[in-house]
C-alpha cells in the first residue's frame, strides 16, 4: 500500500510539472494618452464602445468586445452580472486613460479596430525623447547663428527671405537669423554647414547687381556686360545652385574671382 501510494503521489507530481505554465502578462501599468489621427482635435469625438469584434488567433473565432467600466475584461463572453456600457470620448483630440482604467487601456491599445487608424496611443517616453533632440537642435542652432559673420547671415536668410535679404539691416538680419533658427534648427544646421551656401549667395548678388544674367528659360548663364555665355544649367537643378557648384570648377574658378572682385 506504501508503494501504491508513493507511486500515485509520484504521478501527480509529474502530470503537474507537464501541465503548460499560464502566459506571464506582461502589460505595463501606467497612464496612457490617446490622440486623434492626423492631428485632429475637434472639441469631442466619441468612439465606439460597443458591437466590435476582435479577432482571436488562439480560439480561432471572432470575439464580441465592449467596454464596460463596471468589468473586469472586455470580451463579452467573459463578462459577469450586470453590463453598464460607457462612452468613450476625445476631448481636444486626445484621451487621457489613467493607471487605473486597465480594461479601457486594453480595449483601445489591444483590441479596439479603429486603433492606428482613427487614434494611436502616446508613447510619452519616446515623445520626451524626440522634444530632448529637438531642443538640443535648437540650442545647437542659436549658438551657430550667433558665431556667423555678416556675410554667412545674409548668405542663410537669402534661402528663407530671397532678395529681401538686400534691405535688412545688421540688426534685422540677426534678429530674423535668430529667429529663423530657433523655429527650423534642423534646416537652418544644414544651411550653415553647406559648403554651397556662400557660392550661391554670391551667385545670387551677381545676378542681382547685373554682374551675370540668367536667361529668361533659366537655361543659362552669361556676362551681363558682353552677353557671353558662362555655363548651361544642368536640367531640373536650382539655377543658382548649379551656377555655385560650377564656381568649383576650373572654368568657374576664374570667374568667381573676377565676380567677387567687382562685388567688392
Amino acid at each position: 500500500m506504501a508503494k501504491k501510494k508513493e507511486t500515485k503521489k509520484a504521478v501527480a507530481q509529474l502530470n503537474v510539472m507537464e501541465k503548460p505554465l499560464p502566459k506571464k502578462d506582461n502589460w505595463v501599468v501606467k497612464d496612457r494618452v490617446y490622440t486623434l489621427k492626423d492631428n485632429r482635435m475637434p472639441l469631442s469625438k466619441s468612439i465606439r464602445s460597443a458591437n466590435l469584434y476582435w479577432f482571436d488567433e488562439e480560439l480561432g473565432y471572432e470575439r464580441e468586445i465592449k467596454y464596460c467600466e463596471n468589468q473586469r475584461t472586455p470580451f463579452t463572453d467573459e463578462m459577469k452580472g450586470d453590463q453598464r456600457l460607457s462612452h468613450i470620448i476625445f476631448r481636444s483630440g486626445q484621451l487621457f486613460v489613467p493607471k487605473n482604467k486597465v480594461t479601457l487601456q486594453k480595449f483601445l491599445s489591444l483590441y479596439h479596430p479603429h486603433r492606428n487608424k482613427v487614434y494611436e496611443e502616446q508613447n510619452l517616453e519616446k515623445r520626451a525623447d524626440n522634444q530632448l533632440d529637438w531642443l538640443e537642435f535648437e540650442i545647437a542652432a542659436l549658438n551657430a547663428a550667433q558665431s556667423l559673420d555678416i556675410d554667412m547671415m545674409e548668405a542663410v536668410m537669402r534661402v528663407e527671405i530671397g532678395s529681401n535679404v538686400t534691405k535688412m539691416s545688421s540688426s534685422e538680419l540677426k534678429r530674423d537669423l535668430l529667429l529663423f533658427a530657433k523655429r527650423e534648427p534642423q534646416l537652418f544646421l544644414e544651411l550653415v554647414t553647406d559648403e554651397n551656401i556662400q557660392l550661391r549667395n554670391i551667385a545670387v548678388k551677381a545676378c542681382e547687381l547685373n554682374i551675370v544674367e540668367l536667361s529668361q528659360d533659366q537655361r543659362s548663364f552669361s556676362w551681363k556686360s558682353t552677353g557671353r555665355k558662362l555655363m548651361t544649367v544642368p536640367f531640373d537643378e536650382n539655377p543658382y545652385s548649379a551656377l555655385a557648384a560650377w564656381f568649383k570648377t576650373d572654368e568657374g574658378v576664374e570667374v568667381f574671382s573676377q565676380i567677387e572682385k567687382r562685388l567688392k
